[in-house]
């Protein structure tokens, strides 16, 4: 699969990189190892991933991977949480996922920004993924408010230097981000966000003459809006949208994932 220089970072990613946060609906722990490392053979080198996503399981789910395939790389995430915590067994997180659809409140994330939890949850993404490292350290959705901004600065230069994380930045919507580029542009560097060929979210980073880096939700957005073009399509659209970064893309499907390589070996 064809990379990119994530611009500003230097880090070489495949072109699409593959997202976790539906992961856990792909089956058992076996299928979900199938489906992941069949992404690597696909050409996938790098995967997005989170604490809250499968309440945890997504990122022990990318353990044997990582360690399988040391040049595959990963972003993880940092400040939303999972209800009942990280280390529940898939029998509890299938059944909070299901009552969640009644009763919101049994699978809502849960939010903090302290630097305490953030300590803890750094330690615990390190251990749950197998790794001394993350390429890749995303803060998760934040809303400025919520932060002490001086100490978060701080504290991930610090674990930086110390080698445990990568680059770091912000994931986040495009409302959420407006606000971080005029007043706290040191956490600016690195940017993830969902876009759509609609609305064009990211065109708010041209606004400040910030590149295109990782975005994603194009399919989905295309479908909420009634869009019934064919995956290849809209994604092809949007690659030309984003002609210098990454692309975040899902499936729960081994078979499927060939169609993100064949697409760029098309368009190039």
């Amino acid at each position: 699969m064809e990379k990119v220089s994530i611009p500003g970072i230097g880090l070489s990613v495949s072109r699409f990189i593959f997202g976790t946060a539906s992961l856990f609906n792909a089956g058992d722990s076996s299928a979900r190892q199938k489906l992941l490392h069949s992404a690597v053979e696909q050409g996938f080198s790098h995967f997005d991933t989170a604490p809250y996503y499968g309440f945890g399981a997504a990122e022990r789910d990318l353990a044997p991977v990582l360690r399988a395939y040391p040049g595959v790389s990963v972003t993880t995430k940092v400040g939303i949480y999972s209800p009942g915590g990280e280390r529940q067994p898939d029998w509890l997180i299938f059944g909070r996922k299901v009552a969640g659809r009644a009763i919101k409140a049994i699978s809502r994330p849960e939010i903090d920004f302290s630097i305490d939890r953030a300590k803890r949850a750094l330690s615990d993404s390190l251990s749950r993924l197998g790794r001394d490292h993350i390429e890749l350290y995303m803060l998760h959705e934040p809303e400025i408010g919520l932060l002490d901004t001086d100490e978060w600065q701080y504290w991930l230069e610090k674990e930086k230097s110390r080698g445990r994380i990568g680059a770091y930045g912000l994931a986040l919507r495009a409302d959420q981000l407006r606000r971080f580029i005029q007043v706290c542009p040191q956490f600016c560097g690195l940017i993830q966000m969902q876009d759509s060929l609609d609305y064009k979210e990211a065109d708010l980073l041209a606004l400040f003459s910030q590149p295109m880096q990782i975005t994603y939700g194009y399919v989905s957005a295309a479908r909420a809006r009634g869009d019934e073009r064919s995956v290849a399509m809209i994604l092809q659209k949007a690659l030309e949208r984003n002609r210098t970064g990454a692309l975040i893309v899902s499936s729960t499907r081994p078979e499927r994932l060939g169609q993100y390589r064949v697409l760029l070996e098309k368009g190039s």
